[in-house]
This record gives C-alpha cells, structure tokens and sequence, in this order.
C-alpha cells in the first residue's frame, strides 16, 4: 500500500525544488528522493550523507561495483524500484547492461572477477539471513577482496537494506525505463547529496 505521506507535506521551497526537476528532467521525481526530503532533520540529512559516503566516498570499489552491489542486495531484498534504478545505474556505470543482467540472474557464472563474486555472495547471504560468520569473511578475503573492501561492501548493504525496507514500506512508484535512466545519469554525475 502506497502510503500518502510521500505526496504532501512539504514545505514552499521543497514544492518548488520537485516543480524544477519535473521541468527540466521530464520525468516525475521519484520517491527516493521524495522520501530524503520530507523531516530531512529525523532521517532525509543523514541517510542521504552515509549513502553518498558508501556509494561514492573513496573505496578500492569502483561507482559501478557499489551500484551493483545496491541492486544485487535490493533483488535478494526483491525490492523492484531499487532493483530497477540500480541496475540502471550499475549498467551506466560499466558501460556494460548485459553483465549487471547476467550477475542478477546467475552470480556463479556471471562475467565479473572473483573478489567482487565473493563479496556479492557474502551481501546476499547477510541480507537474507541477517547474519554472517568469520568463514563467510575468510571466503571473501581469500577471494581477493581486502579488510577495506569489505567494510565498504558491508556499508553499501547496510545502507540499501534500509533503503529496500523503506521502498517496500512506503510502496515506491516504478518509474518508467526512461526515467531510471534519468536518474542513473544523475546519481552518475552528482551521487546521493
């Protein structure tokens, strides 16, 4: 159920703000970032602080490898908007759609290099048990993937398993595939600010 409070209940410079990005994008702005602008002070600053610092902050990760991470997370979450603007986003990112499609329909035999599989199972499994162990953490760093990468996985699961559950919650319109596309451009060039 679509709760309506992503509708209203903003202020005269919010209403402006979402009246330009309709103008100038052509498409309606999407309930992420609707959400990030209603009580900003109780959830919309910070949230959009930590995600910005997980997906774009320094890491041995590039934009596209967290951008996957995001969408591998949201399908296991099988939270659909996430899932469609990540994988958007991923794609943009790589310069490569068929390869983020092929690690969301099949990981083990998907294009990618081992340290970012490894890392992606680990996301998976934490984000459907809600737990994992230290051989979990020795498969991932026996991969490839270093201590740091892993803090940086593990901080993009957190921040789109939240993401996820509030998507599912507030019931997140679909937008259309040119509208993801919109908005993968923008996160691209500007992040999560």
């Amino acid at each position: 159920m679509r709760l309506d409070v992503l509708d209203h209940g903003y202020g005269p410079g919010t209403k402006l703000l979402f009246a330009l990005i309709r103008l100038f994008s052509r498409h309606p702005v999407p309930d992420a970032a609707k959400l990030v602008f209603y009580r900003p002070d109780f959830y919309g600053a910070r949230a959009k602080a930590f995600t910005h610092e997980a997906m774009r902050g320094p890491s041995d990760w590039s934009a596209g490898d967290r951008e996957l991470m995001a969408a591998y997370v949201s399908k296991v979450n099988e939270t659909a908007f996430c899932i469609s603007a990540h994988t958007a986003t991923a794609s943009q990112a790589y310069q490569d759609g068929p390869r983020v499609v092929a690690v969301l329909a099949d990981l083990e035999s998907a294009p990618v290099d081992e340290p970012l599989r490894a890392t992606l199972r680990m996301l998976g499994k934490l984000t459907r048990e809600g737990t994992v162990d230290a051989e979990d953490m020795r498969e991932v760093l026996a991969a490839g993937a270093s201590p740091q990468q892993v803090k940086d996985a593990l901080a993009v699961c957190a921040a789109f398993n939240v993401t996820d559950r509030l998507a599912d919650a507030f019931g997140f319109a679909l937008l259309t595939p040119e509208a993801f596309e919109a908005g993968a451009r923008y996160l691209l060039k500007r992040g999560y600010r």
